[in-house]
């Protein structure tokens, strides 16, 4: 037990780097949310109503065309959801919609050159949004010929770790493609490398007694104690390679807009979670291990440490509770009967999800609302792109929430990541990217946990059917030339 009680402690002098980014919401959100959702749970803002709203603004500071334009986000969605008008008696106008103006008319040349590529593009998105509209529920189809070639390949002696790397990417459990690839590290005298394969090998139950003991002799006992912290191209080391990186960019734009969202419809149902104050803990003073692991792993990863809550009556490992700032309330199948590398796990995955790029994930589960958000991004970016009437019904209402809670910088990055998309063909496969993001949450897991036992035992609590194909990702990643360059990086393995 005093063993495990110092388990979760960084080495003397580690460097903590800066922050990665995180999804954000500002007090601004916060505060005023609450209030003007109480105004308008009636569909009526009365006279007196509109006054507390303007005592409440004065005493908060705030920036009156910013409060409209979170009124205009909040009573569109009351709106949509009510099929009703919020009435406002008060006497003042309404908040101009807001809206993406696209380049107007004029003689400028310049202007009908910009017109006609605007046309282009446009075409581009109707294409896009028809082939999201056909591929609902839809696997995507990927042909993979990398073994095509290790059929008829060379010797096993004369295959390069390249051409092994290629064989495991077709099969992560081929068993004489881990041995060679052990030997050549063995060769080399990589100890961390070879001690990575002899890892798989004992997990897979397929390691021979010199590979076993290898494993043995690299075994810890404590969890891994980087010198430094994942740094920002640390992060991109952990990125599954199936994961668009724009498409999780124009995700992270509308994230905190869709987290009010989801605050203030939870609000309006008398269903937003109550977190009890007195379970709130703080991890420099808790003796509770995940709560401890928590806040070592968000160091490690350079993402900080939520909120976190202990709750034995929730039955799940963690979840994320809608707040401002968004809360993690840990439940029964982490507060007791893990060990410290599956407390590991469960937390390195969890806070890969609080990346502003991932955040989605933790507020859509379903592939549906991820293509009717992305779809009210893209809309936002540029109102005048062609969609179904279908379409059109779902997304107007989305983007009618979303838009007035984005500030112009953010605006502008959103037209910027549009373009963007539209010069790299216009298409994304939503399910693989929400699947690769899950991967990718995962391989920060086992960096932490160190552990391929340690994930699957904890991956097993969510889906046992889906087990074999994780650990499959996970395997290949374990013995990756990129794998092995991130645990150099941080200092968990020595400099080769």
């Amino acid at each position: 037990m005093a063993e495990q009680e110092h388990a979760f402690e960084h080495m003397d002098g580690f460097e903590q780097g800066e922050l990665a980014a995180q999804v954000r919401l500002g007090k601004f959100e916060a505060h005023y949310e609450e209030i003007f959702a109480e105004v308008i749970e009636d569909g009526v803002i009365t006279p007196e109503e509109r006054a507390r709203l303007h005592k409440a603004a004065d005493a908060l500071g705030l920036d009156r065309t910013r409060i409209k334009n979170l009124e205009e986000a909040l009573q569109a969605a009351y709106e949509a959801r009510h099929h009703v008008r919020v009435r406002d008696e008060s006497g003042e106008d309404a908040a101009p919609e807001s809206i993406v103006v696209g380049p107007q008319a004029g003689s400028d040349p310049r202007v009908a050159v910009l017109q006609r590529r605007v046309r282009e593009l446009e075409l581009q998105v109707a294409d896009l949004t028809r082939e999201l509209s056909e591929a609902r529920a839809q696997v995507a189809v990927e042909v993979d010929l990398s073994n095509l070639a290790a059929s008829g390949a060379a010797p096993e002696a004369a295959e390069s770790a390249d051409d092994l790397a290629r064989r495991l990417h077709g099969n992560p459990r081929d068993v004489n493609a881990l041995r060679a690839l052990y030997r050549i590290h063995d060769r080399a005298g990589d100890d961390d490398r070879r001690w990575l394969v002899s890892q798989a090998l004992v997990y897979m139950d397929a390691a021979s007694s010199v590979e076993r003991d290898t494993y043995a002799r690299g075994l810890i006992d404590s969890l891994i104690k980087p010198k430094s912290s994942v740094s920002l191209e640390g992060h991109k080391l952990l990125f599954h390679p199936d994961e668009e990186l724009l498409t999780g960019q124009i995700f992270a734009v509308i994230a905190p807009a869709v987290l009010l969202g989801r605050i203030s419809t939870l609000r309006r149902e008398r269903a937003l979670p109550k977190l009890d104050p007195q379970r709130r803990q703080d991890p420099k003073v808790s003796t509770l291990q995940a709560v401890r692991c928590f806040s070592w792993a968000g160091a490690i990863l350079g993402l900080g440490s939520p909120p976190i809550y202990a709750d034995p009556e929730y039955a799940g490992t963690v979840e994320m509770v809608p707040a401002v700032p968004p809360a993690a309330r840990l439940g029964r199948a982490a507060l007791s009967g893990r060990s410290p590398p599956e407390l590991a796990f469960i937390a390195g995955r969890y806070l890969s999800y609080l990346r502003e790029q991932h955040f989605i994930r933790l507020l859509v589960s379903t592939i549906p609302d991820l293509e009717d958000l992305f779809l009210a991004a893209l809309s936002i970016a540029n109102a005048r792109i062609p969609l179904s009437s279908e379409i059109k019904r779902r997304v107007e209402p989305i983007a009618r929430a979303i838009e007035p809670v984005l500030d112009p910088a953010a605006i502008d990055h959103l037209r910027g990541h549009f373009f963007r998309f539209l010069d790299d063909g216009g298409r994304t496969n939503l399910r693989r990217w929400a699947k690769a993001a899950d991967r990718t949450a995962a391989r920060a897991g086992l960096l932490l946990a160190n552990s391929l036992g340690a994930a699957h035992a904890v991956l097993e609590l969510d889906d046992p059917a889906s087990v074999d194909a994780k650990m499959d990702d996970l395997i290949l990643f374990s013995t990756s030339d990129r794998y092995a360059r991130l645990r150099r990086q941080i200092g968990v393995a020595p400099a080769h």
